[in-house]
């Protein structure tokens, strides 16, 4: 899908491109590709490296491009995997500047919404880059806010009855937050890159630096803190099953202990030597008698020391 945004108090949608206006693909088709490869000839390097899943954010300068390249959290429709980032490349030359994403998302457009709504304009490529790390922050929060309720459920789920599923569901949300953690990571570098690059220095709003690395700040804490609370919660259930394991493994000791009881003494009966009992009418009952008896004992013994 491709998209054009001209400046003007905010992000305003028009038809055809004109000079200077922000070019959004998202999920470009064969069309769109072309379109970008052959008539505004960005370098295909470029294309390739945001096509790239795994691709960490950087800034790159390819024949007078410039690729940034950052790392924004998207919600999936994936049961095993709710949340996860994706790359977004920012291409500019000159008056040409493009956006290109293979997945469609929420950010880009609560990003214009926002825009129209504040009026806000956009100075620069540079301008545009650290605004949209600043919303990629946000939405990184947003989301994380989400997985804490996640969290909670899970947690709700597990004290009722220890699960499988529930387990795996804390696993699945453990491995949204080391996305985040290390895409959060990758963006706060690639923040110190661009505030260090001296051409620019004297352009960037001192203000919008300091807000973007607030909020990426606070957008790696807040998983950190999610992380950490999550493992211990995984430690804490980890000891639960394994305390339940050894209680149980307990019981099933002492109810084999007992059970061997009488069955001792039926053997020691039936041995084929004399013992005083063969020739005895209440033999049988006697045998029986006993062997209630000493497992009674058993009974009572190991409930004492609480292994039932």
């Amino acid at each position: 899908m491709r998209a054009f945004y001209k400046n003007n108090n905010g992000l305003i949608a028009t038809k055809e491109w004109s000079p200077n206006c922000w070019i959004n693909i998202e999920c470009p088709t064969e069309a769109e590709k072309k379109y970008l490869l052959e008539e505004l000839q960005i370098p295909e390097a470029f294309y390739n490296d945001i096509e790239d899943i795994d691709e960490r954010p950087r800034i790159e300068i390819e024949n007078g491009w410039t690729l940034i390249l950052m790392r924004i959290p998207v919600k999936s429709n994936d049961v095993k995997l709710p949340f996860h980032t994706i790359p977004v490349g920012v291409i500019f030359k000159d008056d040409i500047c493009v956006t290109i994403s293979f997945q469609k998302t929420e950010m880009l457009i609560d990003f214009v919404t926002y825009t129209q709504r504040k009026n806000i304009d956009i100075k620069d490529n540079f301008d545009l880059v650290l605004k949209l790390l600043l919303s990629s922050s946000v939405w990184y929060l947003k989301y994380l806010k989400q997985v804490n309720q996640k969290i909670k459920l899970a947690e709700d789920n597990l004290e009722k009855s220890i699960k499988n599923e529930e387990l795996q569901a804390l696993l699945q949300i453990e491995k949204c937050l080391v996305f985040f953690m290390t895409s959060l990571k990758g963006n706060d570098i690639l923040l110190h890159r661009i505030r260090n690059i001296k051409s620019q220095k004297e352009h960037f709003d001192l203000e919008l630096l300091e807000d973007v690395e607030i909020e990426l700040r606070q957008a790696q804490e807040t998983t950190n803190i999610y992380s950490d609370i999550l493992t211990g919660t995984m430690d804490a259930y980890a000891s639960v099953i394994s305390n339940n394991m050894n209680t149980i493994m307990k019981q099933m000791t002492s109810i084999s202990i007992i059970l061997m009881i009488p069955t001792l003494i039926a053997s020691l009966y039936g041995m084929n030597v004399p013992n005083d009992l063969q020739n005895n009418p209440y033999g049988i009952g006697i045998i029986i008698s006993i062997s209630v008896l000493l497992s009674a004992f058993g009974v009572f013994l190991f409930k004492r020391k609480r292994w039932f």
